[in-house]
């Protein structure tokens, strides 16, 4: 019995097939591509908003611009402090900025529309009165004239 031999296994292909992998990735690219949202901007500043009683929703999002008003968050306070500042497309800036601002986002729009054009603005429930003002004034001052203030969708009416 011990000089029995044993005999080897015939070798198995190792190769995986791969002619189906192409497919598997385009696949999870597609899947990946439809389902994730891109996110347009990062918020800079804290945001509590206040509840509104009337809301209407805006049809068309190409002729909204964004402007956000509170404190930096956690993260920005060691290089902004803690008074509250004007945030548009991930920059801060100051009110002598917010007509070049507005110019710039009407330009991306085309000429009919321009004067359509909506200024969102979402003002943190803490901020004072005073700088939402001085935002007001300078749009006026910049012909955008349709303002609209944010508000979260969830309202309990009293």
């Amino acid at each position: 019995m011990s000089g029995h031999k044993f005999k080897k296994k015939a070798k198995s292909n190792p190769d995986i097939p791969t002619a189906a992998l192409p497919d598997i990735i385009f696949m999870l690219l597609f899947f990946f591509m439809v389902t994730t949202v891109m996110r347009e901007q990062t918020i800079m500043v804290m945001q509590k908003l206040p509840k509104a009683t009337q809301l209407t929703k805006i049809e068309r999002k190409s002729l909204v611009s964004h402007i956000y008003m509170g404190k930096p968050t956690e993260a920005f306070v060691p290089v902004f402090g803690t008074e509250p500042r004007i945030q548009t497309n991930d920059v801060f800036i100051s009110k002598e900025d917010i007509a070049r601002f507005v110019n710039n986002e009407k330009d991306k729009l085309d000429e009919v529309e321009r004067d359509q054009i909506v200024m969102s603005l979402k003002v943190d429930i803490d901020v004072k009165m005073g700088i939402i003002t001085d935002v007001q004034e300078e749009l006026r001052n910049a012909n955008a004239r349709k303002l609209l203030y944010s508000a979260p969708k969830n309202v309990d009416t009293e």
